[in-house]
């Protein structure tokens, strides 16, 4: 793959993930990161979301579990909430998930874990709505 068919694909991922046209994703990735990390980001993106032998929903349960056993990063949580939806999770797998972390990362992150997941469903729903 050429760089600039690497970058395209990491582009369309992030524009997938945040729901932005791809013209946005870079004034949006500077915004939240730099420039510099930004870049990676879309580097990296670009092989990380391809739908192989892990289907984008299986992407998206691991990305999530990830993310709750990191803690602190609620608002990474977020998008990644709405992704899953987009790839097939359903709200009792997501709240699952999140509970099921309880016993490996920890009830307090796996709590904040459901509550960003909640939350952010209901947000969707009430926006769907």
């Amino acid at each position: 793959m050429s760089d600039r068919d690497r970058r395209e694909k990491g582009i369309a991922a992030y524009a997938s993930q945040f729901g932005i046209p791809e013209e946005g994703v870079w004034d949006h990735l500077c915004a939240l990161v730099g420039e510099r990390m930004a870049e990676e980001a879309i580097w990296a993106a670009a092989e990380a979301w391809v739908d192989d032998c892990l289907s984008l929903r299986d992407r998206s349960l691991i990305v999530l579990a990830s993310l709750i056993s990191q803690g602190g990063v609620d608002a990474r949580m977020r998008p990644h909430v709405r992704w899953a939806v987009e790839h097939g999770a359903t709200r009792e797998e997501l709240e699952a998930l999140a509970t099921l972390l309880a016993v490996y990362a920890g009830f307090p992150r796996a709590s904040v874990g459901v509550e960003v997941i909640r939350d952010e469903l209901d947000r969707l729903d009430a926006a769907n709505h």
